[in-house]
């Protein structure tokens, strides 16, 4: 009996000293993106603070290529220890989908953190578009079969994947014009060479301050803080166009429990912190702070509905 309970708590142990010894070392936070964009802005944000609290150095590597799968390979693939993260976004649920074969399965593979922020997609026109509303610009299309197009991120983004469930579900005859990035999408519809786009709100929000482009509706669920005064899609009458960019934290599967609760902690009262708030805010994202199992429940929810989207669109994995 003794035996057994020494064993007991000798496992006990075991199982504690990970979360009293975290993070040991460095700890490496992957964005499978290039520099400069939200999602690379919040991991930043988040890792400089996380280095102030642990006393340990959070640091990003931008591992950018093939839509996101190198570098979200490379956390698949790390040890389970806490000391390499994943901030992330749409494409990690969207690439199964997108792509014939994934070096890692996007559910399987990871361990949920945190679904850290939502930020509202766009609906943005040139000036020029006679449509004040967007009753006005379906109304627009319609009319003119054939003649409108729509700038957006590459193919599969959720700006392109938005954009797609706009005109399939009003059915409306609307071509896709690809850009490279959010910040060329809209600087082509403030150039009038592609009338309307449908973007982050990070590139779209000081055009639209400037006067350069209207902004006719923002696709989440509530108004944004960054263009409270611009209706939601909701309120514009198409209750079904909803979607949103996001980035999440997520570290390999395997992770201990206790680490990925310390992880959580820290990083929800990091987005509760006034000055970010704030920063986030610049960058029209919301914060969510949810727990690791709601963003394992958003993961699944966003394959579940962006996989009908990309079939009914006829977008061919690469």
């Amino acid at each position: 009996m003794r035996f057994a309970v020494a064993f007991m708590l000798l496992a006990a142990g075991v199982v504690a000293a990970p979360a009293q010894t975290y993070p040991a070392r460095p700890v490496r936070v992957i964005v499978p993106f290039p520099p400069g964009g939200p999602t690379d802005v919040l991991a930043r944000l988040v890792a400089q603070k996380l280095s102030e609290q642990t006393g340990k150095q959070f640091y990003v590597e931008n591992l950018a290529a093939a839509g996101g799968n190198v570098g979200t390979a490379r956390v698949a693939q790390a040890a389970p220890d806490g000391h390499t993260l994943l901030v992330t976004g749409g494409n990690h649920t969207n690439n199964a989908y997108l792509y014939s074969h994934l070096p890692y399965d996007p559910i399987k593979d990871f361990q949920p953190i945190t679904l850290a922020t939502v930020q509202a997609i766009v609906l943005t026109v040139n000036p020029s578009v006679p449509a004040q509303s967007v009753k006005e610009l379906v109304e627009l299309i319609r009319n003119n079969s054939g003649k409108y197009s729509y700038a957006a991120p590459p193919a599969g983004t959720p700006p392109h994947l938005v954009g797609e469930l706009f005109k399939l579900s009003l059915k409306l005859d609307l071509v896709f014009v690809p850009f490279n990035g959010g910040g060329p999408a809209v600087q082509a519809t403030v150039a009038g060479h592609t009338p309307i786009s449908f973007g982050a709100m990070t590139p779209a929000v000081p055009l639209v301050k400037d006067g350069k482009l209207r902004a006719l509706a923002v696709t989440s669920k509530t108004r944004t803080r960054a263009l409270p005064e611009v209706p939601t899609m909701q309120e514009a009458g198409f209750p079904d166009v909803e979607g949103t960019t996001w980035t999440a934290v997520a570290a390999p599967a395997g992770t201990p429990k206790e680490i990925v609760a310390q992880l959580n902690r820290a990083i929800v009262e990091i987005l509760a912190q006034p000055d970010m708030k704030s920063k986030l805010a610049a960058l029209g994202a919301e914060p969510v702070a949810s727990s690791p199992e709601q963003c394992g429940e958003f993961f699944r929810a966003e394959m579940a509905k962006w996989s009908k989207v990309i079939k009914a669109a006829g977008i061919q994995p690469h």
